[in-house]
């Protein structure tokens, strides 16, 4: 195990050396929130597919398809598809709007008062986002060294905090970019066809498993709706998603850019079912799903590809722990915290700014760290934060982006009714069931519709102003350096 030891060390060495070049770069809160709104194509599309594709795709992913076969693709996939109409359908305008929050977002639209209360969903949203990604440090240090949950999670966790209170977005970006290529080599281009072919082939995959394994729907029709539902909506309207793309250097880097990642992810997707599928065939009688991923690892390959590919699922689960981070970091210091201070936030180069964010980075950290060693059941946490997200928020950004008649009053009925909605069902159905965020979403939307219909129209010069930001001519970033990665 030393040459697997030798990569995870050198792996992790090198994440927090690349923060502490990325604190260099972050002088301005452009910089440190955004990386300076200059991404080009490439390294957008990297960092983009890296946050999305987080430990839930990679080890959840290969559990799924260890339980159900090729159709266990599904839940990466509906992330791909939210991926994929977020960056076809709404990138473009969002980047252009040149704000740094969801709940900014909101202000601009429907004229104020709208940011505090949907900051506070989006900030149990993040916290939670993050919390669940840490906790995944635990199974993949359990696999390398047989370390303590709690030791685990502080060590993992400490590493991703360190790095990205040192240089906030850009460090985020340059680690984000090596974990993609990590995570491209180790799982896509070592483990899909090691696991493939130790598995005998697809004939013997076939020949060894139900014919439910190899059922695109195998999963269930009601399922795969769920997902779409929870994931793909939840792509459109994440802070962590949209904070990315603010990162782009231009509306086309993030059409583009993204439609390339969300491209990725679909093959993802299919790659960790195939590895799951395989695993079933090799270890059919494992105790969880979700151990397949470490014991194929640990069983199947050969030393130092063991390490990389242990590296590439570390380097999944930190790009998107530090993505929703930094993202819960934002909301809760410019969308709560400056709020409620009545704190009118100064130009984008003050380094004030820099310093505050950085030190919310840190706190936020320490609360994921403490949140994660306490939590017990990560499923439901996720399940009550995605359920939140979507029956809260979904439709007051959606209607602001694509309804003209949607209101404040409405908007904020839409926040209020879905969100209690979302959790007086869950306390009568059940944190996991379907119908919370099912009746939630259409309670929220009648709420919007109503209130929105029947209150006065949103102030045409805030609309007008509204235009005039998603046009891109409206409050123009002060800085317009070179673009990196074109």
């Amino acid at each position: 195990m030393a040459v697997d030891y030798t990569v995870i060390v050198v792996y992790l060495a090198g994440m927090l050396a690349m923060g502490w070049w990325g604190m260099r770069r972050a002088r301005s809160k452009s910089e440190f929130l955004v990386a300076g709104r200059r991404l080009g194509p490439a390294m957008y599309s990297g960092t983009m597919a890296a946050i999305v594709l987080g430990g839930a795709s990679t080890i959840g992913g290969v559990g799924l398809g260890y339980q159900y076969g090729l159709s266990g693709a599904w839940m990466v996939f509906t992330i791909g598809l939210g991926l994929l109409a977020l960056s076809v359908f709404f990138s473009a305008r969002i980047a252009r709007l040149k704000v740094y929050t969801v709940s900014e977002m909101l202000d601009l639209r429907y004229g104020g008062r709208a940011g505090v209360i949907s900051g506070v969903v989006m900030w149990a949203y993040t916290l939670m986002l993050a919390v669940t990604s840490t906790i995944a440090y635990a199974t993949i240090f359990d696999v390398l060294f047989d370390m303590n949950r709690t030791l685990a999670i502080i060590l993992g966790g400490s590493i991703v905090v360190a790095y990205s209170t040192l240089g906030g977005m850009w460090s985020i970006t340059l680690t984000d970019m090596v974990q993609f290529v990590v995570k491209t080599i180790g799982v896509l281009l070592l483990l899909l066809p090691i696991a493939v072919v130790k598995a005998g082939g697809f004939s013997e995959m076939k020949a060894k498993l139900p014919t439910s394994y190899f059922d695109p729907l195998g999963i269930g029709g009601e399922t795969i709706f769920t997902y779409v539902l929870i994931y793909t909506f939840g792509m459109l309207i994440g802070q962590d998603i949209w904070q990315r793309v603010f990162t782009a250097r231009s509306d086309t880097t993030a059409k583009w850019g993204g439609t390339v990642a969300g491209t990725y992810c679909l093959a993802y997707a299919l790659a960790g079912a195939v590895i799951g599928t395989a695993a079933k065939v090799l270890f059919p009688k494992l105790g969880s799903p979700d151990d397949a991923f470490a014991t194929i690892v640990k069983q199947e390959l050969p030393v130092g590809i063991r390490g990389l590919v242990l590296a590439a699922a570390l380097a999944a689960v930190m790009s998107t722990s530090s993505g929703a981070l930094i993202a819960c970091a934002t909301v809760a210091n410019n969308d709560i915290w400056s709020r409620l201070r009545g704190v009118v936030r100064r130009d984008e180069g003050a380094h004030d700014e820099v310093k505050g964010n950085r030190a919310f980075i840190l706190i936020m950290g320490v609360a994921v760290i403490g949140t994660a060693i306490a939590l017990n059941n990560v499923v439901e946490a996720l399940t009550v934060a995605y359920n939140l997200l979507v029956g809260g928020l979904l439709v007051p950004i959606l209607g602001g982006l694509l309804w003209r008649r949607g209101t404040v009053q409405g908007a904020l009925a839409s926040v209020v009714v879905g969100g209690l909605a979302v959790i007086g069902l869950m306390a009568s159905y059940g944190i996991l069931a379907n119908e919370p965020v099912y009746y939630g979403l259409a309670a929220s939307l009648a709420a919007y519709v109503v209130v929105s219909l029947v209150t006065r129209p949103t102030d045409e010069a805030v609309l007008a102003a509204w235009r005039e930001r998603l046009a891109g001519r409206g409050a123009a970033s002060t800085e317009e350096p070179a673009a990196v990665g074109a």
